[in-house]
């Protein structure tokens, strides 16, 4: 997902965005943690795109 595509989204479709991603994460730190995690690259996906969501919504705060 790019930061791009992001900056097209409103507020509210980023929000609910980020809950699912921080949801998503927490699953995947649960199976990494118990050893079920498949795709071990998953989790660094997931925390960026989390980090680029909070940067476009910070940069709509300030806008």
């Amino acid at each position: 997902m790019k930061a791009s595509e992001l900056r097209q989204k409103s507020k509210d479709e980023l929000d609910a965005m980020l809950l699912n991603l921080s949801r998503e994460r927490f699953n995947l730190k649960m199976q990494k943690g118990t050893g079920q995690l498949s795709k071990p690259d998953q989790v660094k996906k997931v925390r960026r795109d989390v980090a680029r969501i909070r940067t476009v919504l910070k940069e709509m705060v300030s806008a």
